[in-house]
């Protein structure tokens, strides 16, 4: 072999073996270009209508671990430079801050406490404050005034995120007591994974430590348990467990993807609303969660970022397709926090750009908000997390908002 090309391979050798934190990565060398083929990018770049009038239905989009520089990545891949992604065109834009009660860069379970019930608290802690007072969440709100309500997300539907809008513990490893607490708050739709904190300790695939069959519970209270596509696509209840898998979904076929959840839920929960269960305050209030763009930023993975945020991007459309035609729909979309530090320097090519990564954690970089239909001027401009669900229950007249839960 030839000494120059030895010592080349050596180098490049080495250099994968140190840490990669701030090393570049290429992104044509993570996956090929059809990989992105499910993405079918609109040749559409104009800003859709604001839309005006009053709220009924509030859809709160949120992409874990999505900066501004995980969607330019996204965009420029699927859209080229000129081109963007549904996302970017919402017309009322901002920046959020993140930081939690206890550091300057937060984890999904305080920001995912700032986004859903309006107080800050330390990181780890779910649906309350820092000394341990449960704080109402602005889905239990919207409940407790008679608007539907559901979680669509592509983690364990008791992960951070998921766990924030409708349960309360001091960890969000808690994962059997948030399980727990989802199915006795009635929320209407739940669809995501996590069977196994579902399943008693007697099962094979529980991740339980005591007898409790969740699903066996949920039925009795009224839910219809779903863990298909087929299954979920002709269920017609005003409760419904979807998990449709143990662990995490592959986001790969033939298991729903997010947008046809997210599709579902809305479809789910207008029928709801239309049989009249609830009288008080037509409506609903559904949270969507892009559960894996943390994931593979925490790995340092362009490809799978870009994977990750497109299919997020398309439960955006679904959600801005069914507020553009119901007109009294806000959708927001958002991020928790970013992850992965990720910046974009000029690669060989103009769409081709050379990603550097920072860190394999959070980092405390505002992210992106963006709004449209009624009510969606008030997300322009830098707010604080918590002024989300504030904002939202103003909209909604629900007073007063933060409160402690009852």
């Amino acid at each position: 072999m030839n000494r120059n090309v030895r010592s080349i391979i050596v180098l490049v050798v080495v250099l994968a073996l140190v840490n990669p934190l701030g090393a570049a990565e290429a992104l044509s060398t993570q996956a090929p270009i059809d990989d992105l083929a499910f993405y079918e990018a609109s040749t559409a770049t104009d800003t859709f209508p604001l839309g005006g009038g009053k709220v009924r239905n509030v859809i709160l989009c949120i992409g874990d671990g999505m900066g501004l520089n995980q969607i330019a990545l996204s965009s420029v891949r699927a859209t080229g430079l000129d081109g963007r992604l549904c996302m970017e065109r919402m017309p009322v834009t901002g920046l959020m801050r993140t930081h939690s009660a206890d550091s300057s860069v937060t984890d999904s379970a305080a920001a995912g406490t700032a986004l859903a019930a309006g107080v800050k608290t330390k990181n780890g802690m779910i649906g309350m404050t820092p000394d341990g007072k449960n704080y109402c969440t602005i889905l239990e709100a919207a409940k407790a005034r008679g608007m539907a309500t559901g979680l669509v997300v592509t983690s364990t539907i008791s992960h951070a995120t998921p766990a924030s809008f409708a349960s309360h513990v001091r960890s969000r490893k808690m994962e059997e007591v948030i399980a727990e607490q989802l199915i006795a708050n009635k929320v209407n739709v739940l669809l995501g994974v996590g069977r196994k904190f579902f399943l008693p300790k007697g099962d094979p695939n529980s991740g339980r430590s005591d007898d409790r069959d969740l699903i066996a519970e949920a039925e009795e209270a009224g839910y219809l348990y779903v863990t298909t596509a087929a299954e979920l696509g002709s269920a017609q209840c005003p409760y419904v467990l979807g998990l449709f898998q143990f662990e995490a979904l592959t986001t790969m076929a033939p298991e729903p993807d997010l947008a046809t959840l997210t599709r579902r839920a809305i479809d789910l929960l207008g029928q709801t609303r239309r049989r009249g269960l609830f009288r008080r305050q037509p409506g609903f209030f559904l949270m969507v969660e892009g559960s894996q763009i943390d994931w593979a930023c925490h790995e340092n993975d362009a490809a799978r970022t870009v994977r990750q945020t497109l299919l997020f991007d398309q439960a955006v459309q679904a959600a801005i397709d069914f507020a553009l035609r119901d007109r009294r729909t806000l959708v927001i979309v958002t991020a928790d926090h970013e992850t992965g530090g990720l910046t974009l320097s000029a690669g060989k090519t103009a769409d081709d750009p050379v990603v550097h990564w920072s860190t394999k954690g959070h980092s405390g970089s505002p992210v992106p908000i963006a709004a449209l239909g009624p009510g969606a001027a008030v997300f322009a401009g830098l707010q604080d997390n918590t002024d989300v669900p504030t904002k939202i229950a103003q909209l909604l007249g629900i007073k007063p908002f933060p409160r402690p839960a009852e």
